[in-house]
């Protein structure tokens, strides 16, 4: 089943396939982009321009802002219609004293432009003209699902779900079904609560997803013996102790952008001290959108977070033991460092939604 919300910002598309046990398995990263509802707004604030020439429209937006809010407020309400039918804005007291003030008659500015008519006191726009504020949102939106569809692992898809406020708009709704023909497309009567009641299900059973696909490259800060041939020479060190020499700064990735990842499964991995003598221990975290990374300097490379693990037991030198422990669950992992001389422990939660 594919998920597309359709919001005023963004439009966020995800996969999931429903398991015998009716959880729910990832099969394609959240993904989508900023062509939601607000972009049609922009398009209606250009009509508006083109109408209200001269800089009677800007005037009025900076004049009077709050009712210019209540006009685009009143446009948003009209763009989520189920109708196909002309739309009739009600034109604001200060707009029509503006335009007045730039011209006797305020039906001259609507001559010669298509799709728009003054009607004593307001404006109606025919739906055609209406379509044509979505028609980049729309295919913006369509092309990604075209995208996504076409991939030989979305073979299986059979339903495409449109939730979100902008999701109830017919224009949207119309295109996608004409589109997507060979798919259930199926769209909530309340489309907007749909989003709501989804969080409210999910917080009383976390559960209700069993595997998700990563949407970065997450890893972990190491260090390891310094090798000539595939070290930067500038990121070798040596050490005062007993002068092994080593590199810094590496990349260790835990998990690859779009991979599959098992919530609640925990992966466990074994690092040794970079100093024979040193009484603690740092797990620096980052994250990237390229598929692995040498080094934590590079470009793109974003530090998330950490934790300092205490190593309070120094007489075994390099060969004790320090164990990392990975818990990825739907919005966050885990992470839990432990010394396993001294039972010392530390952990610190990575929220991905923060990223």
């Amino acid at each position: 089943m594919l998920s597309l919300t359709v919001e005023s910002g963004t439009i966020d598309i995800t996969v999931h396939e429903i398991q015998e046990n009716q959880s729910l398995k990832e099969l394609h990263r959240a993904s989508g982009g900023g062509w939601g509802g607000d972009t049609v707004d922009e398009k209606f604030k250009e009509f508006l321009k083109e109408i209200f020439q001269d800089g009677v429209w800007e005037k009025y937006a900076q004049n009077h802002p709050a009712e210019c809010h209540k006009m685009m407020y009143d446009f948003g309400l009209q763009k989520c219609s189920s109708n196909r039918e002309e739309v009739y804005m009600r034109c604001y007291h200060n707009l029509t004293k503006v335009a007045e003030h730039k011209k006797k008659d305020i039906s001259l500015f609507f001559d010669g432009i298509k799709g728009v008519l003054w009607c004593d006191g307001t404006i109606m726009i025919t739906y055609e003209k209406m379509k044509s504020f979505f028609a980049y949102s729309v295919r913006q939106t369509i092309g990604a699902l075209q995208e996504i569809l076409n991939k030989p692992e979305m073979a299986k898809v059979q339903y495409i779900l449109l939730v979100g406020g902008f999701a109830s708009s017919i224009i949207l709704r119309d295109e996608i079904y004409q589109t997507f023909r060979k798919y259930r497309i199926l769209c909530p009567q309340e489309s907007q609560a749909a989003i709501i009641k989804g969080a409210i299900l999910f917080g009383h059973n976390p559960q209700i997803v069993a595997s998700r696909i990563s949407a970065l490259t997450y890893g972990v800060k190491i260090s390891e013996a310094f090798d000539i041939a595939v070290h930067d020479v500038q990121k070798k060190r040596v050490s005062k102790a007993d002068h092994y020499v080593y590199c810094t700064d590496l990349f260790k990735k835990l998990v690859g952008i779009g991979d599959l990842v098992e919530v609640d499964e925990v992966a466990s991995y074994t690092f040794t001290p970079t100093e024979p003598d040193q009484t603690s221990v740092i797990f620096s975290f980052y994250c990237t959108e390229k598929e692995d990374a040498k080094y934590i300097d590079e470009e793109g490379l974003k530090m998330l977070g950490s934790c300092t693990v205490p190593t309070p037991n120094t007489e075994l030198g390099k060969n004790r033991q320090l164990r990392l422990d990975i818990k990825f669950g739907l919005t966050e992992f885990k992470a839990t460092g432990t010394d396993v001389t001294s039972g010392e422990s530390r952990t610190v939660m990575i929220d991905f939604l923060t990223v």
